[in-house]
Parts: structure tokens; C-alpha cells; sequence
């Protein structure tokens, strides 16, 4: 008897022992599951589009003279610069745009109640482009620019009375969308890398639109009358042509940067092939710090048709040369 109550005894402690082991380890682990930490999920990141940057370029010059020997005049310079950008990619899909703003003038204490400009430019691109097949490297595309002026362009500056010291303006040569050039142009590109493309343009509308009616003699605007000895120009001139631009873009190294693009269009209407409008664009930029760079550009212009000082066909040139403060803003989205 007293056996048996002992292996009774015995199997009940032992049945409580078991029983309060499964309690503890339900609640652990109902404790574990209920202070787990939270699974992280994982964000799919969304496709961007949009790549939007911009960049801003100021730069001065100033120069003082006192009872300096060798001549020369009190000047202050004062350039300035946007350059902004914008394109869009999707699939077969693209489209880009430019718009690079410039103006810039002098100061000099010779003729101290005049500003006179040493820079001034607007020009605006915009292309559409559909790959002809993934991964190919040509494009069907339609592209857009305009190209202007800020403010009056002079020939010269002439003394009001001898000794006046006072200035006035004379020989106007060009002013704000006097000319402006409008081109429209449908074609194929080629774009074998990153840095390069070449478009060709078979079917390209130029309008060239001059809004000051002493200057559209000069810029070749149509007769519109005729009255007498007087005869009068038209303030639009339409042109019907086919064009090629291509675009190049060198990174010599980390620091040092080479642009060009070179347009050139003739006009079917009138001696196709033979006289033909060029616009050349080079930019050299040294980032010699990270807010201060040094800028070299020349601009080279060959219109047929425009009259400087009374002769057609005259090539014109430009080289600018600037140290820059620069700030950049660039992003997607």
C-alpha cells in the first residue's frame, strides 16, 4: 500500500513538473511572438523620368587707376549666366530641352553715362526623339530652337559735343527679336554614345522674324511695297531647307569639360547647297574650385544673306573669356 501511494505521489509531482514547463514555455514564446519586431517592407523604388539640373555663373571685373602712368580708365564688368536643363525618358520616349541665358556689359569711366555690352544671348532648344527600336542607337525626331538678344546691339559710341564727355549710341545692328531665329526641323539621329549625336534634318521650316523696321533691310526680310523711291521690308522672312546639327561633349578630365554643336541649314528656295547658314558654338569650362570656374567660348555666325556695314556675307566671330563664381542645382525627378 504505502508503494503504491509513493509511485502515485511520485507521478504527480512529475506531471505538475511537466505541466508547469509547457506553461512557462507557452508564455515564452507568446511573449517572443507578441514583442517580435515589426518585418520591414521593402519599398520598390519608383522609376524617375525627370533629370533637371541648372547651372548659374556670375563674374565681375573691376579695375581702379590712380596717378597711374601708363593710361587707361576706371572699368567695372559685370557678367552673367543661366544654363538650364530638363529632359524626360521613358521606353522608346524621350525629350529635351535647353535654354542658356547670357548678358554681360562694361563700364568705363571714359564714357561714364553709358553701358556697353560685351555679351548678350537667349537660346532655346527642344527635341522630341523615338528610338527606332530598343537598344538601337538612331531616333526619329522633331527639334525646335530659338535664338535672340536681350537688349540694342551697337555699332559704335559717338561724343555729344566735343568735350562733352556725355555718349550716344549710333549704327544700331541688332536688337530684341530683331533678329529672331525660329527653326522647326523633322529628321533622324544617330547617337552611337553618351557624348555625341548627329541629327539630319531633310525637312526643316526656318523663320527668322525682325520686329524693328530699320533693321529688316539688313537681316534680308522681303519687299513688301512699293511706293515710288520707298520701298519697304517685311518683318518676317520664311526660309524652307534642310538642316544638320550635332552636338559633342568632352570630359578631359575630372575638372576640364569641352562642348561644341555646329548647325548648319540651306534654304531649298533660294541657291540650295550653295549659301549656307552656319552657327558654330564652342565652350571650354575649368573647374578650378568647387563654386569658381574659368570659361573660355567663342561663337562663329555665317547667314548669307545678312548685311554688316553694308556687305553681305561677312563671317562673324566672338571669344569670350570669363572667371566665374558657378553654382550648380541638379536632381531627378
Amino acid at each position: 500500500m504505502k508503494r503504491t501511494l509513493a509511485i502515485l505521489t511520485a507521478l504527480a509531482a512529475f506531471s505538475s513538473a511537466s505541466f508547469a514547463q509547457d506553461a512557462q514555455q507557452i508564455a515564452a514564446d507568446f511573449a517572443a511572438e507578441y514583442l517580435k519586431a515589426p518585418e520591414r517592407k521593402t519599398e520598390t523604388a519608383r522609376p524617375q523620368y525627370w533629370n533637371i539640373s541648372a547651372v548659374l555663373d556670375i563674374g565681375m571685373n573691376q579695375t581702379d587707376l590712380t596717378n597711374w602712368a601708363a593710361g587707361g580708365f576706371n572699368n567695372l564688368s559685370l557678367l552673367a549666366g543661366l544654363d538650364v536643363k530638363a529632359s524626360y525618358s521613358k521606353a522608346l520616349f524621350s525629350w529635351n530641352n535647353r535654354l542658356q541665358l547670357q548678358y554681360g556689359f562694361i563700364w568705363s569711366e571714359d564714357k561714364s553715362n553709358v553701358l556697353q555690352k560685351n555679351n548678350d544671348r537667349i537660346y532655346l532648344e527642344s527635341k522630341v526623339a523615338f528610338m527606332t527600336a530598343k537598344d538601337s542607337k538612331w531616333n526619329w525626331t522633331a527639334g525646335y530652337d530659338f535664338r535672340s538678344q536681350f537688349t540694342d546691339t551697337w555699332g559704335k559710341y559717338v561724343e555729344t559735343a566735343e568735350g562733352s564727355g556725355k555718349y550716344q549710341p549710333e549704327n544700331l545692328k541688332s536688337s530684341f527679336i530683331s533678329p529672331g531665329y525660329n527653326n522647326l526641323a523633322f529628321g533622324i539621329e544617330w547617337r552611337p554614345n553618351s557624348w555625341f549625336d548627329l541629327n539630319i534634318s531633310p525637312v526643316t521650316g526656318s523663320l527668322t522674324i525682325c520686329q524693328r523696321e530699320d533693321l529688316r533691310k539688313s537681316y534680308g526680310m522681303p519687299v513688301i511695297s512699293e511706293e515710288g523711291e520707298e520701298v519697304k521690308y517685311g518683318p518676317v522672312l520664311f526660309q524652307f531647307g534642310a538642316s544638320v546639327k550635332t552636338n559633342a561633349k568632352f570630359s578631359i578630365n575630372d575638372n576640364l569639360l569641352y562642348e561644341t554643336q555646329l548647325v548648319l541649314f540651306t534654304d531649298y528656295l533660294n541657291k540650295p547647297f550653295r549659301h549656307n547658314r552656319v552657327n558654330w558654338d564652342n565652350k571650354i569650362t575649368w573647374n578650378i574650385a568647387k563654386f569658381f570656374r574659368i570659361s573660355a567660348s567663342t561663337w562663329l555666325i555665317y547667314d548669307p544673306i545678312v548685311v554688316i556695314d553694308g556687305v553681305a556675307s561677312k563671317i562673324q566671330f566672338k571669344e569670350f573669356i570669363a572667371f566665374n563664381f558657378s553654382y550648380s542645382i541638379g536632381g531627378k525627378k
